[in-house]
């Protein structure tokens, strides 16, 4: 663009970002707010900045892209009832003695068969606060459950997070879910883990807490669970081939390149057709795009500001800090995602942020795309959950948590992400 804007400049447009956030300013409005202001006091003049501010968000389409292609995916597996049969057949078959299991392990299935986190947690928690008022296990208990086992879904599934960091290093989608498996395995156990020490600890959860949580768009009869993993098993299948391929050396599986964009869409209409609800493709569908178009224009805004980032000396300057305190600059990919999802309360702004900034540095100390994606999204998992994102709010109020009770599970949602990053950072940076 012919200029580099200046690093304090870049960060304080990220902060105003933040703080405008925080005044409930529509999240898009102040990360393109944000960087503008950045590129302005950074050095940029009117014309300069408007070309940062465009280049900045077209960066992001194709991710935009696949995004609107997993809303298909998404819409009809929650408006259909097929992530709801998944989450109780789940819960139904281990039962109340591995209840915490259960309920961490379907949240984390309803996240990565294509379910975004929030709504995944809001599926499960129903059932969560029922068999939690059985037990007698406290809200705090019940929430670190479907949180760390959303998170560790989340980094495994087509998910706008994924596809974003995908895209953002130019790896196929498959790649890094095939490789987050180990790490999101370890961010499951943790999950269970803390739940089970806390399930007595704090407010304990009863029927009253169940109010606005149930969903009155919930088909009267679901569909069975055999028609309900259609849709995911033939999404997961197709994505498999191309990288299955590679590494056994098959050819014509190599040759299966087919993106995202096609497959996504392509599963979620046999996954529709199989539990007989054809007829309700257009529904479905247009519920799938309304349910992204927040996730879409937060992404545009993102880029916006990924723009400012980029054209600024930050990354050097973050660059410079790592090479002081002696850390290998392999590790910028999970640091650059804590930060970047701190600052967003994102983890697909989160990756958007740290990939289009911090991408090219970070291949430059010889990290392979792959390594990169992977444990970026994992960095991304560890403080994105923070009050001035949806997510804290959506999820507490799934539990009828009081702010001061939602702020508590933070610390523990952390623990869970940042065991992914290690586990991921150890099998990918380490060896």
């Amino acid at each position: 663009m012919g200029v580099t804007l200046t690093w304090w400049a870049a960060l304080l447009g990220l902060a105003l970002a933040i703080i405008l956030i925080l005044k409930k300013l529509n999240t898009t409005y102040a990360l393109m707010l944000g960087a503008v202001v950045g590129c302005l006091i950074g050095g940029a003049n009117f014309p300069q900045t408007v070309k940062i501010i465009v280049a900045g968000s077209q960066s992001v389409m194709g991710t935009v892209v696949r995004v609107l292609a997993a809303g298909v995916l998404a819409g009809v597996m929650m408006e259909s009832g097929a992530a709801n049969r998944i989450a109780k057949t789940i819960v139904t078959v281990f039962g109340e003695k591995l209840a915490i299991f259960s309920l961490a392990f379907a949240t984390m299935i309803i996240c990565a068969v294509g379910v975004f986190i929030p709504v995944a947690v809001l599926i499960v928690a129903p059932i969560a606060i029922e068999v939690g008022t059985r037990l007698h296990f406290s809200k705090l208990a019940l929430l670190v459950a479907l949180s760390g086992g959303g998170k560790a879904g989340n980094i495994i599934s087509p998910n706008p997070n994924t596809v974003a960091v995908a895209e953002g290093f130019k790896v196929p989608i498959a790649s890094v879910m095939i490789n987050s498996f180990i790490p999101a395995l370890f961010g499951l156990a943790v999950a269970v883990l803390l739940a089970s020490l806390l399930q007595h600890r704090g407010t304990p959860v009863s029927m009253a807490d169940l109010g606005e949580t149930s969903d009155d768009s919930e088909p009267a009869q679901l569909p069975s669970i055999g028609a309900s993993l259609v849709a995911p098993i033939v999404a997961i299948v197709l994505l498999l081939i191309n990288p299955i391929g590679s590494v056994l050396g098959i050819g014509f599986m190599k040759a299966f390149q087919v993106d995202a964009m096609y497959i996504l869409p392509l599963a979620a209409i046999i996954g529709l057709l199989a539990m007989g609800q054809g007829k309700h493709i257009l529904q479905y569908t247009k519920a799938g795009l309304n349910r992204m178009v927040d996730v879409v224009l937060i992404l545009i805004g993102a880029g916006a500001l990924g723009g400012l980032i980029t054209n600024s000396d930050l990354p050097d300057q973050i660059v410079n800090l790592i090479k002081m305190t002696g850390i290998s600059g392999s590790f910028l990919a999970p640091i650059a995602g804590i930060l970047m999802a701190a600052a967003a309360a994102s983890t697909s702004t989160g990756v958007i942020l740290g990939s289009s900034a911090f991408g090219s540095t970070i291949l430059g100390f010889g990290v392979s795309p792959v390594a990169a994606a992977v444990t970026m999204q994992a960095g991304a998992t560890v403080i994105d959950s923070l009050p001035h994102g949806n997510y804290f709010h959506v999820t507490g109020k799934s539990m009828n948590m009081s702010l001061a009770e939602r702020m508590k599970v933070l610390p523990y949602e952390a623990l869970v992400g940042l065991t992914m990053t290690v586990v991921s950072s150890v099998m990918y940076l380490v060896f």
